[in-house]
């Protein structure tokens, strides 16, 4: 199984270096249309607990993960208005994506599919702590992962593209764990484990994302 999740981290961070090429060629809209999507697979993802080597963590944590990748792209390339357009962006379709599944799971099912209706339901339905966790985490998580980046490429006048990198989103994703964790789970789960699951994973994703921006960097101009 783990074999299996490294692979969907390749591969996720494969198609965000997709999305970016297509967005030097035909706009940022690209990679902050990636940027919506995955904060909506995040959100729904994180309903589950799963175990990850040593640690257990919201199953949305890779998805997420990949959201600060995104946005250092859109940072280093676009700009810092540009970050916060997908920033925005994933809000909305937050926003959606939790008024929408309340409006399907209260929808009263067909006679013949109530028992699928109860399971889907089960599935699928955000809870109201964990949606509100995911907006106030996503919010201040992701505009200070963009304050940051672009306080260390001030600071380093524009070198060292892996020190603002991991910088930037080392922090920001303590920051979110601390802030998801905490109201999402405070009193459901213990909470200090699932925090240093959260924050361990994604610095280990953080980490493994430096030679992949170098890469879509270098992709961007050359190809």
């Amino acid at each position: 199984m783990l074999i299996t999740i490294i692979l969907w981290i390749i591969s996720t961070f494969l198609i965000a270096t997709l999305a970016g090429i297509l967005g030097k060629r035909y706009g940022a809209v690209y990679p902050i249309a990636l940027v919506s999507a995955l904060v909506v697979m995040a959100n729904i993802f994180a309903n589950k607990i799963v175990i990850f080597g040593p640690f257990t963590v919201p199953a949305g944590v890779i998805t997420f993960s990949m959201i600060f990748f995104i946005t250092d792209i859109l940072s280093e390339r676009w700009g810092k208005a540009a970050a916060r357009k997908a920033v925005w962006a994933g809000f909305f379709s937050n926003l959606v994506l939790v008024l929408s599944t309340h409006i399907v799971t209260t929808w009263q099912p067909a006679a013949y599919a109530s028992e699928f209706s109860v399971i889907f339901s089960q599935v699928v339905a955000l809870t109201p702590r964990i949606a509100l966790a995911g907006f106030i985490a996503y919010l201040i998580s992701q505009h200070h992962d963009i304050w940051a980046f672009h306080f260390w490429k001030k600071k380093t006048r524009g070198k060292h593209l892996w020190l603002r990198n991991n910088a930037s989103t080392i922090t920001s994703q303590m920051i979110d764990s601390v802030i998801f964790i905490t109201i999402a789970f405070y009193g459901v789960f213990p909470i200090a484990p699932l925090i240093i699951g959260q924050w361990a994973v994604k610095t280990i994703i953080a980490l493994i994302d430096t030679p992949f921006i170098y890469l879509t960097l270098w992709l961007m101009d050359n190809v």
